[in-house]
């Protein structure tokens, strides 16, 4: 993978604390609303209230399967790891909403403990309250639960990035299948009893139960993966985002969970290609995140948009692979990445045929192909489209 093997989607989240129009069958977004919707009378709380069990998800749109011939749509998922910042979450719903689709959150679950609680949580084989992504003040830890529970009712997947961010030596990549289920047991019950945790009484519950709603998640700078396949846990999932690899169908684990993993993608100027995040070109370009040379940061932000796109349009005009895209809430280098990607899906979604969508959407479309469509879209390699058309390639599938 060239100039990224030495860093792989390291990350951190920012702290709040001190510190398209698209096609018709898209997913429906709706505007952010301003309140909370009045509980279903069939609703279930949870525990301690801090979440309520409220039946399907609001617009989920019934994935369809491919007819003969018909070409595959251009899925485009967006992705945030970490997710704790109310003001960037925000914004990125907003960003939703215009583009008529939905994203991943993937949430770390401390970002709903304040620090005052910080001895909740025993992240494994690190002493009790440890994290490298430090814990957030009460005011954020509000705003963050607040726009979690916003997102879901707007139709977005709340996953997870786990809890510590624990990276490199001695961190998740040295972690059991047992430790693993430890910090994703931990990560529920943060999210399903922060009312316990924050002592807040003016939020209303989330309106999910998050033990059924997380079903993937995305490892801390993509470390560890091996074990966290192993996990009991992780066999209630549906998908896993935590490796590389390159732009093509998707296909399965040994253990039946989609394998999504992040993509390289052209990366402009460079003879080697980069991940399809935030960080990847980050680091390739100043090394750190604001230690780079200002006067350069207009040229990066063209150089990060352009290798969205790029990646975009060898997916588009070849084989239709999903494009992944995953990012952070940070603003490395004066935001450039993030003005990036927002004016990067911008212009992706003028074309026909491309569908914002979550992971879990994307694996709901998956679930319902035929394995033998799915099988002859895997054969097509990066960049290549069929042959003969799409009407000659599945036609006869």
């Amino acid at each position: 993978m060239g100039a990224t093997a030495s860093a792989l989607a390291g990350c951190t989240e920012e702290s709040p604390t001190p510190s398209r129009p698209s096609a018709s069958t898209s997913p429906v977004a709706t505007s952010p609303p301003t309140s909370a919707p009045t509980p279903s009378p069939t609703a279930t709380l949870i525990g301690d209230g801090s979440t309520q069990d409220t039946g399907p998800q609001p617009n989920q749109p019934s994935p369809q399967r491919l007819g003969p011939g018909e070409a595959p749509p251009q899925f485009v998922v967006m992705s945030w790891d970490g997710a704790g910042s109310a003001q960037l979450f925000t914004r990125f719903r907003g960003l939703a909403h215009e583009l008529n689709g939905a994203m991943t959150f993937f949430l770390s679950g401390i970002y709903t403990l304040p620090e005052r609680k910080r001895s909740f949580y025993r992240p494994p084989r690190h002493p009790v309250g440890a994290s490298s992504l430090g814990f957030l003040s009460d005011r954020a830890v509000h705003g963050a639960i607040e726009q979690v529970g916003l997102a879901w009712r707007e139709g977005h997947e709340i996953g997870t990035h786990f809890n510590g961010h624990f990276c490199g030596p001695g961190g998740v990549s040295d972690w059991s299948p047992d430790d693993w289920d430890s910090e994703i047991d931990q990560a529920v019950a943060m999210v399903s009893q922060w009312r316990t945790n924050t002592g807040f009484t003016d939020l209303p519950p989330l309106p999910f139960d998050y033990a059924k709603e997380l079903i993937g998640g995305r490892t801390p700078c993509l470390e560890g993966q091996a074990n966290l396949l192993k996990a009991k846990r992780v066999r209630q999932w549906r998908y896993d985002s935590s490796g590389t690899g390159i732009q093509i169908w998707p296909s399965k684990f040994r253990n039946g969970l989609w394998n999504l993993p992040m993509q390289q993608i052209p990366f402009p100027g460079h003879s080697f290609e980069v991940l399809a995040m935030d960080y990847n070109m980050m680091f390739n370009q100043s090394r750190t995140p604001s230690g780079g040379d200002a006067s350069k940061r207009p040229t990066w932000y063209k150089q990060a948009r352009d290798a969205y796109l790029a990646g975009f349009r060898r997916a588009y005009t070849g084989n239709r692979a999903p494009l992944i895209i995953g990012n952070h809430f940070e603003r490395w280098n004066g935001g450039i990445y993030m003005d990036a990607v927002t004016d990067a899906v911008r212009e992706m979604a003028q074309h026909d045929s491309v569908r914002f969508v979550s992971f879990r959407q994307l694996v709901e479309w998956l679930d319902v192909q035929t394995p033998a469509v799915l099988a002859r879209l895997r054969t097509l390699p990066v960049g290549h489209k069929p042959a003969g058309g799409w009407a000659e390639f599945l036609g006869a599938v």
